[in-house]
């Protein structure tokens, strides 16, 4: 809901220079959350992670309207980058609890998909809310599912059975808590190839704007519901096929498609890009939550998830920044910003076909 407008509401508070920070620093938190996630979902429970995050989601977007000074709104970002941190660690833990394996990357998708239909609404929905009742009514109206986000999760049942009290050992994340070494290939895969996730988000508003879209929103739905339903179908592709191959075919098809969004000159060959790369992007994240879930340790789901969302946010952070750097506020330069992305998706995809194969999961 928010994205189309934060751009926008950066400038006003004088910092039209720094939009590449709006999701850099989102993930920095998300980050470094992460470890700590991880271990919590392992020890005190899924449910109570799942929670802190909508709480912290809650509470910042109650606090964006009042917020004054460039300084403030970028605190306030690094904040809400916990509500990432957490929640879909929690999330993530709690499915490969109650779904067998040779299903795990159906129902991954499934949750994949409830999650992009929430960010294909979003971007239209908050825009349209801000033109028409203003930026206050749209950062509310985000507390608010925030709040019924939290309250839905009080009728969940926890799964994690070995639960320890709450105690500050919990909070103390050892070498060993930082990474789990099984899934690092996976994690290698979700950093090049989300890299251009975090550019997308970045620009796509701007890129919207130069090509005068009426709703700079509207582009982000496109690319949310591009990745709605193939996250499913290729969820089940994944658990009859394989990872590798699905990956292989995805992170392909991604390469393509940032650089027909980079050369784009017309409404429709954004859109047409957009579209390539958001149903491209919907297998991919699905498949690698899977696969990580493969490779984790039966007693460490948690930690091995939150090593490949460690990655995802490094590869988004770090992707928004340099993007969001390389534009520079300049049109002329989308197309070497999103062939830098091309790049990226097409080393991931090299990097796939010189890795050793991945067991097909079975039942």
């Amino acid at each position: 809901m928010l994205m189309p407008k934060l751009p926008s509401f950066l400038s006003s508070l004088g910092g039209g220079g720094y939009k590449g920070f709006i999701i850099f620093l989102f993930t920095v938190t998300a980050l470094i959350s992460r470890p700590f996630s991880g271990k919590l979902a392992d020890k005190l429970g899924r449910v109570p992670v799942m929670m802190a995050g909508c709480i912290v989601c809650f509470f910042c977007s109650l606090v964006y309207p009042f917020t004054t000074t460039v300084f403030w709104f970028f605190i306030l970002r690094l904040v809400h980058g916990f509500s990432t941190g957490f929640t879909p660690t929690g999330q993530a833990a709690y499915l490969s609890d109650v779904i067998p394996a040779a299903r795990r990357g159906e129902a991954i998708g499934l949750l994949g998909t409830m999650g992009t239909l929430g960010s294909t609404i979003g971007p239209a929905f908050g825009s349209l809310i801000a033109e028409s009742y203003g930026l206050q009514a749209m950062f509310f109206c985000s507390s608010a599912l925030a709040l019924m986000s939290t309250l839905i999760l009080l009728g969940i049942r926890e799964t994690l059975f070995e639960k320890h009290p709450f105690s500050r050992g919990l909070i103390k994340v050892k070498r060993s808590d930082l990474f789990e070494p099984r899934v690092l290939v996976p994690c290698i895969v979700m950093l090049m190839s989300v890299y251009a996730y975090g550019a997308m988000y970045t620009l796509l508003p701007d890129f919207a704007e130069y090509l005068k879209f009426k709703n700079t929103g509207i582009l982000l739905s496109y690319l949310a519901a591009a990745s709605l339903f193939v996250r499913l179908v290729a969820g089940r592709a994944s658990d009859r096929y394989g990872r590798k191959p699905v990956l292989c075919v995805a992170t392909f098809i991604i390469a393509i498609a940032l650089l027909v969004t980079g050369f784009a000159h017309t409404k429709l060959q954004l859109i047409l890009g957009v579209v390539m790369y958001g149903f491209a992007y919907g297998a991919v994240s699905p498949t690698l939550l899977a696969w990580a879930t493969d490779l984790s340790d039966e007693h460490h789901k948690g930690r091995g998830l939150a090593s490949l969302y460690i990655f995802m946010e490094m590869g988004i952070g770090i992707g928004a920044l340099m993007s969001g750097w390389v534009y520079g506020n300049d049109p002329s330069n989308f197309i070497l910003t999103f062939s830098i992305c091309s790049a990226l998706a097409a080393a991931s995809f090299v990097y796939l076909l010189f890795n050793r194969p991945v067991v097909k999961v079975s039942a």
